[in-house]
């Protein structure tokens, strides 16, 4: 049993952790609107909102999914990465 062991921690290590940030994050990487992004997950749009809005998580079989697309699409999310907030309305 211990021989399994290592290969389960390697599966761990190479899975990444799906936020609602990095689930954005992947998407705007990819250049995909959340309906094309369903579409290849084959979820619904609300779905991927709701991902991305931390209302719900996606399952651990699609988040294996995740780390498989972000490999082929050669997305690192850095969690520290804060985008700039958007200007605002008012004038100088």
């Amino acid at each position: 049993m211990s021989e399994n062991q290592p290969k389960t921690k390697r599966r761990r290590q190479a899975t990444q952790s799906w936020d609602p940030g990095a689930i954005r994050a992947l998407r705007e990487h990819m250049r995909l609107t959340q309906r094309e992004m369903a579409d290849e997950l084959e979820v619904r749009q609300q779905t991927i909102s709701e991902w991305e809005t931390g209302l719900h998580k996606p399952h651990r079989s699609t988040q294996k999914t995740l780390s498989l697309i972000a490999e082929r699409a050669d997305f690192t999310y850095d969690a520290t990465f804060k985008p700039e907030s958007p200007p605002s309305n008012e004038q100088a």
